[in-house]
């Protein structure tokens, strides 16, 4: 069977376009390369940097270890909050484990987080916090006092250092955030402190990464997922390593042939500036964002960053190009006013003359396009979001290569890896490219979107600190 080439690489110049353009365009394209010689270079520093996160030495990638050493059989049961803390949404969701294996419903309601909470003193997120919880046990558990403690593990989507499965010392911020008086603290004392002033009756069972949560809930429903990964505002990658790899905790006694979920957050990868090729517009990012110099791997291919990288190339053609010319296009001076959605739906629009793309740099930025500026519209979409699935998929194969997994599945959660049907599909192209699969095979490796896998997995993981499985023995992921 000859494998499909989903899409060419790199993405072909715009056809129709005004000539004196084309050296630019081709200039941007190479800017963003990402050819096969240098994904495979990127992915071997990749495995390297996987290794010292695992030891005292350390490196760009923490390789945090979460303290879930228990998997998921498929009995696991209960009810559980779960209170998943992302980029730009609070979710707190009430997850019923049930007696068919390896189901599962729930409820949830969404909060959307206001803007001013990034910046704002951390007591008054964690306020915020315990007020939405409040609210939704009133709603959905009225009959519970103040006396009876509900369990709730909570998903807190960046890198804390855990010295147990029920604590965590934030060590950054990402994602934008800034809020003072978190860092270097642990987060869920800080929780419970503001859950106890407004009365709310919960305690935290379990602190999880979403990619953790993500790790443990897709092995839920699927025995061959080896990795867990978050691709939305954000992008980290979780999966199962066997202690005696792990020198960093050498000291906790743990069996050799025990294995333990890490959380890389490789979002940070090559802070150092080793092997990325960053472009003027990273730089640029960087240098305005509220932690210079840090999660630079996250700042090239995440949701968060995708409309930004393309609004300041579009800015650039019009300021020094003649792109949109003589039209008013101050929009473009906004920053983040493009979001990963209008990667999507600008790749989505398949017409010879690109009307949906009329209509989405018509409402987005107030202009009127011409179709030769929506040609090179969609053209510029693509070689950011080819170079952001390229180099994302180095990070699942570097996992890949340093656990040596020939096969398997990998779990993703994350809006903008499930709507962004293209940048998938050059995931795993990019995948080929880097494992040199031969092409008469179906991908060993395949990607798998796993929907709510935050919730659910804190759930399971909470069920599993708890106690809660049945103890007949279920045909689990073998890791």
């Amino acid at each position: 069977m000859q494998a499909f080439q989903r899409f060419p690489y790199p993405p072909s110049l715009p056809a129709e376009v005004p000539e004196d353009l084309l050296p630019k365009l081709s200039e941007l394209r190479d800017e963003f390369g990402t050819d096969k010689d240098h994904l495979k270079h990127v992915t071997d520093h990749f495995v390297k940097e996987l290794e010292r996160g695992l030891t005292e030495e350390g490196g760009d990638i923490p390789m945090n270890i979460t303290w879930v050493t228990d998997f998921p059989t498929g009995n696991e049961r209960g009810k559980y909050l779960t209170l998943d803390l992302g980029g730009t949404n609070l979710r707190v969701c009430e997850v019923s484990l049930s007696a068919q294996k390896g189901d599962f419903a729930f409820t949830q309601r969404k909060y959307k987080l206001p803007e001013n909470l990034r910046s704002a003193p951390v007591v008054e997120l964690w306020d915020f916090i315990a007020e939405c919880v409040h609210m939704f046990i009133e709603e959905h558990h009225s009959e519970f006092s103040a006396e009876e403690k509900l369990p709730l593990a909570f998903t807190f989507s960046y890198p804390v250092l855990q010295k147990s499965i029920k604590e965590g010392i934030l060590q950054r911020w990402t994602k934008d955030y800034s809020c003072p008086g978190a860092e270097g603290n642990d987060i869920v004392a800080q929780l419970e402190a503001s859950m106890d002033k407004k009365q709310v009756p919960v305690e935290v069972v379990a602190l999880v990464n979403d990619t953790t949560g993500t790790l443990i809930a897709t092995a839920y429903r699927d025995p061959q997922v080896r990795i867990g990964s978050i691709f939305s505002t954000g992008c980290n990658s979780a999966y199962v390593e066997a202690c005696s790899a792990i020198p960093k905790i050498k000291h906790a006694g743990l069996p050799p042939d025990s294995k333990v979920a890490i959380n890389t957050e490789c979002g940070a990868f090559d802070n150092s500036c080793k092997v990325l090729r960053r472009t003027r517009f990273d730089k640029d990012i960087d240098a305005c964002s509220p932690r210079q110099g840090q999660q630079l791997y996250e700042k090239i291919i995440a949701g968060r960053y995708l409309g930004e990288i393309v609004r300041r190339v579009l800015l650039e053609l019009h300021n020094n190009n003649g792109l949109f010319r003589d039209q008013d296009a101050s929009e473009l001076n906004t920053p983040h006013i493009l979001e990963a959605s209008f990667l999507s739906s600008v790749e989505e629009d398949n017409s010879h003359l690109r009307e949906g793309v009329y209509s989405l740099l018509k409402e987005g930025l107030g202009v009127e396009s011409t179709v030769p500026e929506r040609r090179i519209t969609r053209f510029l979409v693509e070689i950011v979001g080819t170079r952001a699935a390229r180099l994302y998929a180095c990070g699942i194969a570097a996992i890949c290569k340093k656990r040596d997994i020939k096969t398997g599945v990998v779990g993703v959660d994350g809006s903008t890896f499930n709507h962004y049907t293209r940048f998938r599909l050059r995931v795993t192209q990019a995948m080929r490219d880097i494992m040199e699969w031969p092409d008469d095979i179906k991908d060993p490796i395949t990607f798998e979107v796993s929907e709510d896998g935050s919730g659910v997995g804190a759930a399971l993981i909470a069920a599993l600190t708890l106690g809660e499985t049945q103890p007949e023995v279920a045909d689990g992921a073998t890791w």
